[in-house]
């Protein structure tokens, strides 16, 4: 049954058709209700009238309730939300307020009251308006059911939780015992941007990203994250817990903060859940606790929900993040600066044009038009998904390289190659239309990705996409170097053979180690620019064996049939020798 657009039980709606009986005013409705459930302000004046007229059997609403997952509104089941209370009352937990930062359904608040006994107050914010009415109804049908439950004073708050004083909570209650616990959306701020919701904070580079960065999605983050953050900003300083179920990246990010930030919150824990069987999406989460006004903690122990077996510890350890503290001390040696510079691939947002493939000597777009082109501005193209054989000659994508250089002027292209002119020409729009700022004022057909180093004639490339802790060796094709796109990260070289040492010591045992020491296999990016700069080449190629290095060499000679030794070996060691040691040995 439904009313306001909301579930409604039938006791509770017997319950109001009885208990509203000759009550013309909302003031008094909302006393009566104070009176006998705690429940403030329950009732304005149009809602009121509106309930009034909607009690009668006859007129339940029983529509369809809205779809909003696309908003990041996975509502906690009772079950899930009532197990997570257990779990925090089973630690001697009794808080005297509890907070709902976006309550919902209000099964998180019905969980808190049937757990904590020595609640004082409840604090509920919601911004949509049935699920406001939703959490009086469920907090309505839970005290008729238990009618001898405390019953403290409670607040359900209709608003933006971006609008919302948390800071005059903590001012109200100095000293009480907190509890901040819910499920806020699993959603970023483009994405809610992109669906014109109200529900965002006011526009702000929420992480202080600088330039590009900011500009080309680093500057996107996590509604929870934010809230979360916004959360321990009010709160940090008070005695207390948080307990939130958030995207396993959000818990990474905020101990990854913790270095900088110094939230004053100590014994970090992560509990994963199963999102496919709690809440039907294919996200990876957990509950993420703390405890309030502590020394501030730089790493977080991580067990499984259900088991409550330990799995992990993950964190700072002296200057180094690691995804694993106990694994990383092994392969801690080649932790350090790649003397490589790792490059992101060539980032154009125009697929539908600018790539392309090659059939019967002809080349075809996205949009199946055949295309008549000069070759000189195509080259071979790889994609993340490419990346699955050790070494790649041949593509079977091509891209239109329309710069060298970022910012680079393109109307040379309409003198020397009039036919790729006239094909960008007549599909400007689609150029137009890129959404990102980075194009704004750049000449036409701008890309991004594009250097010197993209010209390398070799690389060693990985997908920062995909779980996979394997490199690929890309050799030129047609005697032109190979683009890869901007979900790629790669090294360029100007000989082959420093090309296949870089690729064997990277697919060594002890590279792939190291680095799941280090990633987050559940991040939108499994690799960054970041975490591939750490990769310390030269004391990898201290560790590796002369002999393994051989025997690989052996390998990929007859496999690929190349025709590489080890005669180069020491030019690429002393390439990668900074210049104080390369002086120390001269003068030594």
């Amino acid at each position: 049954m439904k009313i306001f657009e909301t579930n409604i039980s039938y006791q509770v709606l017997v319950f109001l058709n009885e208990f509203l009986k000759n009550t013309t005013s909302f003031e008094i409705a909302n006393q009566k209700m104070f009176d006998a459930f705690g429940i403030k302000h329950f009732f304005d004046n149009d809602d009121f009238h509106t309930l009034i007229k909607s009690l009668s059997l006859s007129n339940i609403n029983l529509a369809e309730e809205p779809d909003r997952a696309e908003y990041g509104d996975f509502q906690t089941n009772k079950d899930l939300a009532n197990k997570v209370a257990k779990h925090l009352a089973k630690r001697n937990m009794s808080p005297e307020i509890v907070i709902e930062p976006t309550c919902g359904k209000g099964n998180f608040i019905i969980a808190s009251l049937s757990n904590f006994k020595a609640v004082k107050k409840v604090f509920g914010i919601e911004i949509y308006k049935p699920y406001v009415w939703e959490t009086k109804f469920s907090i309505l049908d839970f005290f008729l059911s238990n009618p001898d439950s405390h019953k403290p004073e409670i607040t359900i708050t209709h608003c933006n939780i971006f609008d919302f004083d948390f800071k005059n909570i903590s001012k109200q209650f100095p000293t009480e015992k907190l509890l901040i616990i819910g499920n806020p959306p699993w959603v970023t701020n483009s994405k809610l941007g992109s669906l014109n919701s109200s529900n965002l904070p006011k526009k702000s580079n929420f992480k202080k990203q600088n330039g590009l960065d900011a500009m080309t999605g680093k500057g996107n983050f996590d509604i929870a994250e934010y809230i979360t953050l916004m959360l321990l900003d009010a709160f940090q300083t008070h005695n207390g817990y948080l307990a939130l179920l958030v995207k396993n990246s959000v818990v990474k990010n905020i101990v990854f903060d913790q270095k900088d930030k110094k939230y004053r919150v100590g014994e970090i824990e992560k509990y994963c859940i199963d999102s496919k069987k709690e809440f039907n999406v294919s996200v990876e989460a957990a509950l993420l606790y703390c405890q309030l006004n502590s020394n501030p903690s730089i790493k977080c122990n991580e067990f499984d929900f259900y088991s409550l077996e330990k799995r992990l510890s993950f964190g700072w350890l002296n200057s180094k993040f690691v995804s694993n503290l106990a694994d990383y001390n092994e392969t801690k040696e080649i932790d350090g600066v790649c003397p490589f510079e790792w490059r992101q691939g060539i980032k154009h947002d125009c697929s539908s044009i600018m790539e392309l493939e090659r059939v019967n000597g002809h080349f075809v777009n996205n949009k199946s038009d055949e295309i008549k082109l000069e070759e000189d501005l195509v080259y071979g193209f790889l994609k993340s998904s490419d990346l699955k054989n050790t070494v790649i000659k041949n593509t079977r994508k091509h891209t239109i390289v329309t710069q060298t250089k970022v910012g680079q002027e393109t109307s040379y292209i309409q003198h020397l190659y009039p036919e790729t002119y006239s094909y960008l020409k007549k599909n400007i729009s689609n150029f137009q239309a890129r959404k990102s700022s980075i194009y704004n004022g750049k000449p036409l057909f701008s890309i991004f990705g594009i250097g010197d180093y993209s010209f390398k004639p070799f690389k060693v490339a990985i997908s920062g996409l995909y779980k996979t802790y394997h490199f690929t060796l890309v050799l030129p094709q047609n005697d032109k170097p190979v683009m890869l796109d901007d979900t790629c990260y790669f090294i360029g070289f100007d000989r082959i053979e420093y090309a296949v040492y870089a690729i064997i010591l990277l697919n060594s045992k002890t590279t792939e180690a190291f680095l799941k020491s280090i990633t987050f296999s559940d991040a939108k990016r499994v690799f960054t620019k970041d975490l591939l700069m750490r990769l310390d080449l030269l004391n990898l190629a201290k560790l590796i064996s002369r002999n393994e290095i051989e025997e690989q060499i052996v390998f990929l000679n007859d496999k690929y049939s190349l025709d590489i030794n080890l005669s180069q070996w020491d030019s690429f060691i002393n390439e990668m020798t900074p210049k104080k040691e390369k002086q120390l040995t001269i003068f030594g």
